[in-house]
């Protein structure tokens, strides 16, 4: 029988540890949203993304949610979102997916108007001067990051003070991966990270996110906290402006702010493929988001 909607995991979250408190936070979020679904009348599974096997086709609709490997095998990941993209409604959209697997979406973005954190572009092998441009900049530390990346993977901050060490972290990373280099914003050491979630281009909550003392990552898995957060309307209107500004309006998003050094609001990142949500701390959120799945599934099953 043909399930109307399935939840897209990983396949080492298949078996969930219950000893483990991440694997249990994510259990919990896909339980608000599975539920959310079901009340809408709809069937649910669970599938991994990497199941060779599997027929896309005996789903209506794929919702991606734990996907959360996928940077670190993105030629797969690629190739699977092309196949099951023929087969299925992918939840955000195909070419939305497509568009926000490489960090360059931010240049996209910036050039509607959306105001994001300076980022630079390296290629993979491509070599720059790091000291010579942070020094044009006005740089003191840099955080590099691959261009396809989550979970703050392969993420480095740098000190210029110690400019061959950066030049040869920058150098060592780019050898394996395009990256992107970015001013290292003190406000995330300050007032954290701002993740506001935006369902169908409105916001419908906040949280905040802060580094464990000595880090700089927000990640929890890393060690960071996160707690609600009451977005104000500059932080809200920021939001909704910058999932405006994406190519096709997204079912989900979490747009990630900081402040830099004028307090001005920056786009870190726009996350469409695999966000986090933070059901726990507003479920509605995930009633809602059910609720525009269900419109916009095709009505034949």
């Amino acid at each position: 029988m043909k399930n109307d909607i399935a939840i897209v995991t990983q396949a080492s979250l298949l078996q969930l540890d219950q000893q483990d408190p991440w694997q249990c936070q994510i259990a919990l979020e896909e339980a608000w949203l599975t539920q959310a679904l079901r009340e809408q009348g709809l069937t649910v599974c669970r599938l991994p993304w990497d199941d060779p096997q599997q027929d896309w086709s005996q789903v209506r609709g794929a919702v991606l949610r734990s996907t959360w490997d996928y940077s670190e095998r993105s030629e797969e990941f690629e190739a699977w979102l092309d196949r099951a993209g023929q087969q299925t409604l992918l939840f955000n959209r195909y070419d939305l997916l497509r568009w926000n697997i490489d960090k360059h979406y931010l240049r996209d973005l910036a050039e509607q108007g959306v105001a994001i954190v300076p980022s630079v572009f390296v290629a993979k092998g491509q070599q720059i001067d790091l000291p010579a441009l942070a020094e044009r900049f006005g740089w003191d530390e840099v955080v590099i990051k691959p261009v396809v990346s989550a979970g703050a993977r392969g993420t480095q901050c740098i000190d210029l003070q110690q400019p061959q060490a950066a030049q040869q972290a920058l150098d060592e990373a780019s050898a394996r991966e395009a990256m992107i280099v970015q001013p290292f914003l003190p406000s995330v050491l300050l007032q954290g990270e701002l993740s506001l979630v935006v369902i169908a281009g409105e916001v419908c909550h906040a949280v905040r996110k802060t580094p464990r003392p000595g880090d700089f990552r927000v990640q929890d898995d890393h060690g960071g906290h996160v707690l609600p957060h009451i977005a104000n309307t500059e932080e809200i209107a920021f939001a909704e402006r910058a999932v405006a500004a994406c190519p096709v309006l997204p079912l989900y998003a979490r747009v990630d702010l900081l402040r830099d050094q004028q307090g001005r609001l920056r786009l870190l990142e726009l996350e469409l493929i695999e966000p986090e949500l933070f059901f726990r701390f507003n479920p509605l959120a995930a009633a809602s988001l059910a609720q525009h799945i269900c419109h916009a599934l095709p009505q034949t099953r």
